[in-house]
């Protein structure tokens, strides 16, 4: 038995599709801890702080996360062969997930009220979970229609 029998491979579809539900996963996880702390306060006092992460989220989404998504669909759709199931996202990234992951714990035990840390984690879960529909819509692509999630102008594999 060799190493390489070991590795978890899969096709770039299946990377494509744990990208999309790892990364509504984590947004969805997001959205949920800050709406349950916006929950324990006054609505007056809530709605707009909640409108304020609707509309930083959309912001991100439209500037950051979905440039990061295309990206990575773009890389994934240009893998030939099978490849380990965790390369749904680039090695150099986990080392970016891990620091998020730490900055979150930190700042959920800093004296920051939750309902000003809920816009932050509003802002973050929501744009992952828009971007996230890139990944489905590329799923449909590849899946339905028999079609490439590569832009145009790219050579397909």
């Amino acid at each position: 038995m060799t190493l390489r029998s070991l590795k978890p491979g899969v096709s770039k579809t299946w990377l494509i599709a744990v990208a999309g539900l790892m990364w509504s996963s984590v947004g969805l996880m997001l959205c949920r801890l800050a709406y349950h702390w916006m929950a324990l306060n006054r609505w007056r006092w809530v709605v707009p702080l909640e409108v304020l992460g609707i509309v930083l989220a959309l912001m991100a989404h439209q500037f950051c996360f979905s440039r990061i998504a295309r990206k990575n669909i773009t890389r994934l759709s240009l893998l030939t062969e099978k490849t380990c199931i965790f390369a749904f996202q680039k090695w150099r990234s986990y080392f970016l997930v891990g620091l998020m992951i730490a900055l979150g714990i930190a700042l959920r035990n800093l004296p920051i009220p939750r309902p000003y840390l809920a816009v932050l984690y509003t802002t973050i879960g929501g744009a992952l979970l828009l971007a996230s529909f890139q990944y489905y819509g590329c799923l449909w692509r590849i899946v339905e229609q028999r079609r490439s999630c590569l832009p145009p102008g790219k050579i397909t594999p």
